[in-house]
């Protein structure tokens, strides 16, 4: 029986992801010194790619880190000199918040139940707030954030950095990268690849924040901090021996979504989101946890279970079909969904109508 996981991440892989594999293992990508000219080509056509797929402007870096969770970190030494808002509406972008704090910062945390939403327009931020941090999709809930809403907390809030989560959804929304300064994501959602990677993409606005809490003092020179990963990324290169072969897959992933198509792509996470969403408000035991269409993850799906959930998860993968469970607070009472590019429309269909036909 093959599995094939509609987990939130780590998910399944992408429908290509094997045979890049076996090439590189072929290739003997995963040897090759990070300081050779052979690593620097590959890193270079990586990130070109990667540039490609998400219209990346060119005064934004592209830098890789171990996850998306240790960008947390750098931002907290290289881009807060104190204050700091989140928006928390689960567990993940709580983490964020708890994270910044964590090193001494005053950030503040906005929260909202979770599974509602914040209403961004009409937000108001202290004028000495330095970063303003979102969740763009909350893989905890399946609660997304509208672009828009985004952008118009932007328009009347420019001088702090906006950074984006956005681990769970890339590549289905399409940021406008004028209106943000940093985003960043991992690749075990939506890429389709091993865990062990994060992607930091950050623009100059950051960078000049960064030298000048250095200039003050107020600026941790660690392990990857920002201005390293900046000056070796310029030369297509990273701070340390990096995940050589996920950078590897990665480009390659990249380039088969670019033939696919990103329009495509992202036509395909319309039809499967409405699926999922269908079967949680017609099935007799299932109810969308996110109540408003406009902001429901197209990525994940999150499903409240009359009953709890455990039932339901241990019967589908008798079926070798996984799915999520609640996360944190909600463990066996919801069931999390994922839709990434690599679950094909087929895919989605059929685990559609085993759930249909189960009795749990």
């Amino acid at each position: 029986m093959k599995n094939i996981f509609f987990t939130p991440g780590p998910s399944a892989l992408y429908f290509t992801a094997e045979q890049h594999i076996k090439e590189a293992l072929k290739s003997d990508i995963a040897s090759i010194s990070h300081r050779s000219k052979a690593y620097v080509k590959m890193h270079q056509e990586t990130t070109e790619l990667l540039r490609e797929l998400l219209q990346l402007p060119e005064n934004f870096t592209i830098g890789f880190t171990s996850s998306a969770t240790e960008v947390w970190d750098r931002m907290s030494e290289n881009l807060i000199r104190k204050h700091s808002v989140h928006f928390i509406n689960g567990d993940f972008s709580k983490k964020f918040h708890t994270a910044v704090s964590a090193h001494g910062k005053n950030a503040e945390g906005r929260t909202v139940a979770a599974g509602t939403h914040h209403d961004l327009p009409s937000a108001v931020i202290d004028s000495n707030v330095e970063l303003i941090g979102l969740a763009q999709n909350e893989t905890s809930t399946g609660a997304a954030m509208p672009v828009e809403d985004i952008y118009r907390l932007r328009a009347k809030y420019q001088d702090p950095l906006l950074v984006i989560d956005a681990v769970s959804s890339l590549p289905i929304p399409q940021f406008d990268f004028t209106q943000l300064d940093s985003l960043y994501f991992s690749v075990q959602k939506s890429f389709g690849l091993p865990a062990g990677l994060g992607v930091w993409t950050f623009n100059e606005r950051c960078l000049e924040k960064a030298e000048q809490l250095k200039a003050e003092g107020n600026y941790h020179d660690s392990y990857n901090s920002i201005l390293k990963i900046a000056k070796m990324a310029a030369k297509h290169q990273t701070t340390c021996t990096p995940n050589v072969l996920n950078i590897y897959l990665l480009g390659k992933v990249v380039k088969d979504m670019l033939t696919k198509g990103i329009d495509q792509i992202r036509q395909e996470a319309n039809y499967k989101s409405a699926l999922l969403y269908n079967l949680f408000e017609t099935h007799p035991k299932l109810n969308a946890f996110v109540k408003e269409n406009k902001f429901r993850s197209k990525t994940v799906g999150v499903a409240e279970v009359e009953g709890g959930s455990e039932s339901l998860i241990k019967r589908l993968a008798k079926k070798g079909l996984n799915i999520g469970n609640g996360y944190g607070e909600f463990k066996n009472k919801h069931i999390r969904i994922a839709s990434f590019p690599t679950h094909s429309k087929e895919q989605i269909e059929m685990l559609v109508d085993e759930i249909n036909q189960l009795d749990f």
